[in-house]
């Protein structure tokens, strides 16, 4: 055999050994490609489960924010209740003293529940307190509660007809406080509360 022919022997064998022993270039980047796709599906599997988890959360973070602002609705409805309860009740006093030489059935309601001293300066600081253009008198006290609701609903016309429904039940519990219906003064002071809610939510105003 000459040298050409073991030379050529020579080189065939390394070749066997070396394609036994190391993988081929196509093989090598096959493997690199599945274990490319490997670690890809591992970050996207970690990555979906970090969204369904941030998901998950902010769906809970709405639920308390939604929760949060319904109970905050009430109270600004109960606020407003007991306000409206006492100016109604304060305003229906300030009348009752004021006309209790010809109002009998106001002076009657205030004797039963201990209000007997009424002096001259009382009745005569009544009387301005309830004039037209008094504290309690209807402009002045209509105005307060208007004002009192749109600090706690803003111009919302939805959470304004909240504070309108918590208006009407303030004066129907003064009224029961009262014992009975308020006087013409409250009556007044309803029906300009009602038109300022109208005019605040934007709705047709009606006789």
């Amino acid at each position: 055999m000459g040298v050409n022919g073991i030379t050529e022997v020579t080189n065939n064998i390394a070749t066997t050994y070396a394609s036994s022993v190391s993988p081929s270039v196509d093989e090598k980047n096959k493997n690199d490609e599945v274990k490319e796709k490997t670690q890809a599906a591992a970050v996207f599997e970690k990555s979906e489960e970090k969204d369904t988890q941030n998901v998950s959360s902010k769906e809970t973070d709405r639920t308390k924010i939604i929760k949060q602002m319904q109970a905050d609705v009430a109270m600004r409805q109960q606020q407003l209740l007991n306000i409206v309860q006492k100016m109604m009740g304060k305003q229906a006093k300030a009348y009752g003293i004021a006309n209790s030489d010809n109002d009998e059935d106001s002076m009657w309601k205030f004797l039963a529940k201990g209000d007997f001293t009424v002096d001259a300066a009382t009745k005569a600081q009544a009387e301005a307190d309830i004039a037209e253009d008094g504290y309690w008198g209807v402009k002045q006290t209509s105005e307060r509660i208007l004002d009192f609701a749109t600090t706690l609903a803003g111009n919302d016309p939805e959470k304004l007809e909240k504070m309108r429904a918590a208006f009407e039940k303030g004066y129907a519990q003064a009224e029961k406080t009262w014992g009975g219906e308020l006087p013409e003064i409250s009556k007044n002071t309803f029906d300009a509360v009602m038109k300022g809610f109208d005019e605040l939510t934007g709705k047709t105003l009606t006789e």
